[in-house]
Order: structure tokens, then sequence, then C-alpha cells
């Protein structure tokens, strides 16, 4: 297997669960209904920090020197993604730590550097389709400035699962090993999709699309 063979598996076989993470009911899901402009900016800015949290654990426990810089590199991109979104809010915005909900605790659990890279390349794909969410959202409220903000985080968290790809292809050199990676993929993105079917169901909501 190679990078490309990777995340077209991950793709296909999370499809579902992928195209409906990437549904307008996401940020209803996130902010539970409360869609202001405010909620859905502070819920975004959590959402930073916890990686920052994830990606600090990471380092600190990696054993290959390429997953070890890749790591810092993301680490530092979501220290600074949460200061651009902080910045977006009216008044002070500190958060010292955000747990990040289930699919941050699935990342943490995860051990080794194969499936870390598996889990970001998941978690990446994940962050696409809410940053995409964000940028409809402000699309909407007519605010073009926070809209090309997310835009660009949307750009480098996508970023950021090619470069775990890359690391990936590099560490993996047994089948056994693609296929942790890829176990570890589609878990962090069942952990966030079983997390947005509960938010919606609690309150009231079908997270199927309407056909």
């Amino acid at each position: 297997m190679d990078a490309d063979e990777f995340r077209r598996s991950v793709e296909e076989s999370m499809a579902v669960e992928l195209e409906r993470l990437g549904s307008s009911k996401l940020l209803v899901a996130l902010t539970d209904a409360e869609l202001t402009e405010e909620m859905v900016l502070r819920t975004a800015a959590n959402s930073e920090r916890a990686a920052v949290d994830t990606f600090e654990a990471w380092v600190d426990g990696a054993d290959h020197d390429d997953a070890r810089a890749a790591f810092t590199d993301c680490r530092d991109e979501e220290r600074e993604h949460y200061d651009r979104v902080a910045a977006l809010l009216e008044g002070e915005h500190e958060v010292d730590t955000a747990d990040g909900g289930p699919m941050h605790d699935r990342l943490r659990s995860l051990e080794t550097d194969t499936a870390r890279l598996g889990g970001l390349v998941g978690r990446s794909l994940v962050g696409e389709r809410t940053h995409l969410q964000v940028v409809s959202f402000f699309v909407n409220e007519g605010d073009e400035r926070r809209a090309d903000v997310f835009r660009e985080l949307r750009t480098e968290t996508a970023a950021q699962g090619d470069r775990a790809l890359e690391v990936l292809e590099e560490l993996s050199d047994s089948e056994e090993e693609w296929d942790r990676a890829r176990t570890a993929a589609e878990e962090v993105i069942d952990v966030a999709y079983e997390s947005y079917a509960q938010s919606l169901d609690d309150l009231g909501l079908d997270p199927k699309p309407i056909c």
C-alpha cells in the first residue's frame, strides 16, 4: 500500500460517515443548536486548543524523528490556529486546556507513531469538513473576512493529513503497519461521527440526510 491507496481506502470505507459529517447539521451538533457567531468561534477555538494538547502529547511520546517533527509542526500550527480564531472573538478568550471531546480522547489513546499518523489522517478528513461548514456559516452571515480565515485553516488542516501520509509511507514497511494506521484513521472518524450523531439525537434530530 502507498499513501494514495491509504487515503482512498479510508475515504471509501468511511464514505457514509464523512458525507454526514460534511452536512450543514454539523455545526448544529457542535454548538448544541446555538448557532451564533460567538458560539461558532468559541467552539472552533476550543477545538484548535484541544489539538495543541493532543499533538504536544504525541511529540513527547514519539519514537521516530520524522514522526516527532511532523507532530511538532502540527502542534505549532494548531497553536497558531487557536490564536487566529481567538483573535476573531469579541473580548478575551483564554483556554489553558480543552479536552476536545470523544475524537481527541481517541487520538490521545493511540500509542504508536504509525497509529498516530493514521489518526492524524482521520482527524484531517474530519477537520476539513468542519472548517468547510464554518466557512459556509460566515459566508451566509455575509462575513467574508472570517470566512477567509477558515478557508486558510481548512487548507492547512488538509496539508497536515498530507504530511502524515508522507511520513506514514516512510515508516510503514509492512501491511500490518498500514492496517494499524488505517484502523486508527477509521476509528477516529467513527468516533467523531458517533459523537455528532448522538448530539443530534439529543436535540431530536436525525443525522441521516433527507432523501
